[in-house]
């Protein structure tokens, strides 16, 4: 009989000492630090905006980015060691048409809102491209433009050695905008994949004359003469960006969008005769956006 009042006792003690043990685990698990893998946070720093960059990334970039991406590029290796940035140039729709095939990327930068949205219909853009440039037609002449082009209109003229880009690409489809614009029906003897290929053709003197961009014909030195047109105004190229779906590095290709679209990379592409992106909605480059600071018959 004497011994209930301890068996009662030691049950009294359990009962007492469990919900304090109880309690303690719980104060102990909220002072979890907020970084730990406790916390839930780790899935997250490998792709959050606070991860540093790091690793490789492969950029396609529409062909009349050639200069202004590989001076980023070179900068953001630079500022992040341990960085690479693979650069490919092509048209815009040659671009697109190899991500929806598969081909790897980690950024596209198209020189249109078109075929950014082929991509992002199918699917595969990492979150909402941005607009970051704007880009307009200019003239491209050989040196001493021995055919005499002065204008727009001079294109139509017969014997005139036209090149173009094709329509499905952005600077030929800005071409056929313009050219309706001004009631011209232009007959170009060659219609090329990019406009490197156009002006190649203009330098080598294959060419009387090509629509191109202001800013190739700028970044061209001396292998060709530029002439604006005013009727370029009725066609002005907006660029999106954005990350790629299945991208291997999205922390980096983050970070080198952000690059692109910050004040260092809106600086270079100024420099490089850029406008800036349209203020309005996504693609709604207007003829105010064109670049004033593009000079294309000026070296």
């Amino acid at each position: 009989m004497s011994r209930q009042p301890v068996r009662s006792a030691a049950c009294i003690i359990r009962a007492a000492v469990l919900p304090l043990a109880v309690l303690l685990l719980a104060v102990l698990s909220g002072c979890t630090p907020s970084g730990s893998p406790d916390a839930g946070t780790s899935s997250g720093a490998a792709t959050g905006s606070g991860a540093k960059p790091s690793g490789a990334i492969t950029v396609f970039a529409a062909a009349s980015l050639k200069q202004a991406f590989t001076e980023l590029a070179s900068t953001f290796e630079a500022e992040h060691p341990g960085t690479t940035v693979t650069l490919s140039f092509a048209g815009s729709s040659d671009l697109a048409s190899q991500i929806s095939q598969g081909a790897p990327a980690d950024v596209f930068a198209s020189a249109d809102t078109a075929n950014m949205q082929k991509v992002q219909d199918a699917g595969l853009t990492d979150g909402m491209p941005q607009d970051f440039a704007t880009n307009t037609l200019a003239i491209a002449v050989p040196p001493g433009n021995p055919a005499g082009v002065a204008s727009l209109q001079d294109l139509a003229r017969p014997g005139i050695r036209l090149v173009t880009c094709a329509r499905q690409v952005p600077c030929g489809a800005a071409t056929a905008k313009v050219a309706e614009a001004a009631g011209l029906t232009l007959s170009p003897v060659s219609e090329e994949n990019a406009v490197t290929d156009v002006m190649g053709k203009v330098a080598s003197g294959e060419a009387d004359a090509g629509l191109v961009y202001g800013t190739d014909i700028k970044a061209s030195g001396d292998k060709v003469a530029g002439i604006q047109f005013p009727e370029s105004v009725s066609a002005v190229n907006t660029y999106p960006i954005a990350g790629v779906a299945g991208g291997r590095n999205k922390a980096t290709a983050q970070a080198f969008l952000d690059v692109v679209t910050g004040p260092e990379g809106q600086k270079v592409l100024a420099a490089a005769g850029f406008g800036p992106a349209s203020s309005g909605p996504a693609g709604s480059g207007s003829a105010s956006s064109a670049p004033a600071s593009s000079s294309p018959g000026s070296k």
